[in-house]
């Protein structure tokens, strides 16, 4: 008698995030930042947006650090803004790169001052 074991294809588990990085409000002296945000609330506080397939926590720290790190956020980041973007986490792939610019347009729609990874 032969048994067989039916194997159940499961899919890849959901690690991709989005997270909001605060800036310091010196990055709006920045003219390129100045340019992409023309309509930001100066009583709103400056945000990078992005996505990644690590912890926000360990991205945050790799921009810091300087790996793989965007410039506003290396010189400028100050510390994540979970209360933003923890509702969203974890997604797939596809749906972590659709909701960074989804949460960056609400972001600037709100009138932060937005960098979008």
């Amino acid at each position: 008698m032969s048994t067989t074991i039916a194997t159940i294809s499961v899919p890849a588990r959901h690690h991709h995030c989005v997270y909001v990085v605060l800036l310091s409000n010196d990055v709006s002296y920045e003219a390129k930042f100045r340019r992409c945000n023309p309509d930001r609330d100066p009583a709103l506080p400056c945000v990078y947006v992005g996505m990644t397939g690590l912890t926000p926590d360990v991205r945050f720290d790799k921009h810091k650090a300087g790996l793989q790190s965007n410039r506003y956020v290396r010189e400028y980041g100050l510390r994540l803004l979970p209360e933003l973007y923890a509702v969203y986490n974890p997604m797939p792939y596809r749906a972590a790169q659709e909701m960074e610019v989804e949460l960056a347009i609400a972001l600037r729609e709100k009138g932060y001052g937005v960098w979008q990874g």
